[in-house]
């Protein structure tokens, strides 16, 4: 692919940095099928730019930052205004944000250290974003159909707590590891 079409990818996930105030707007005032609608479109150009990116060979350093980037906000914005309308535990809400921070941390103490660690994603990682876009599809679902299911999204929330944690300590763990071989005399 050339000119224009080189950045589809990039602009796919543009719109979904754009989507995910518009998410929280509509959730904010209960305007919950088109919030979750607007959540599933952002969901599907998530899936879509990097389907295209590796596909025709559309990888850009700019995406590689960008698209974590749109992800983090949607997921950030998501939880923030479920807890904030009372849907999701505020204790969700912090630990999903806490994480991304450590992880962002953690990357730039490898950068600024000059650790021997390769930043990619992990598969627990990937698992962790997965549960935690389901959490929130499943939040949204709910309160379109004006259904709460406490003990359904607090089974969810749960879930989505343990895979976060797990996520949490890969990515600890692969820090401390880069840390301590970091160190090693040579």
């Amino acid at each position: 692919m050339t000119g224009p079409l080189r950045q589809l990818p990039n602009f796919l996930t543009a719109i979904r940095i754009l989507l995910a105030p518009f998410c929280a707007w509509l959730v904010l005032h209960a305007e919950f099928f088109p919030a979750l609608l607007v959540f599933a479109v952002a969901g599907g150009s998530d899936a879509l730019d990097g389907w295209l990116a590796r596909r025709f060979g559309l990888i850009s350093r700019f995406g590689e930052y960008l698209d974590p980037a749109a992800d983090k906000l949607l997921m950030l914005a998501s939880f923030v205004t479920l807890s904030v309308i009372g849907v999701a535990p505020l204790w969700l809400t912090v630990i999903v944000i806490a994480r991304d921070v450590a992880i962002v941390l953690g990357v730039g103490l490898a950068r600024l250290l000059s650790l021997p660690v390769k930043i990619e994603p992990l598969t627990v990682g990937k698992a962790s974003t997965v549960v935690q876009v389901g959490y929130v599809a499943l939040a949204l679902l709910m309160l379109s159909l004006h259904n709460t299911q406490p003990v359904l999204m607090t089974t969810a929330a749960v879930i989505a707590t343990a895979f976060t944690f797990m996520s949490w300590f890969a990515y600890g763990q692969l820090l401390l590891k880069a840390f301590i071989l970091g160190r090693r005399p040579v």
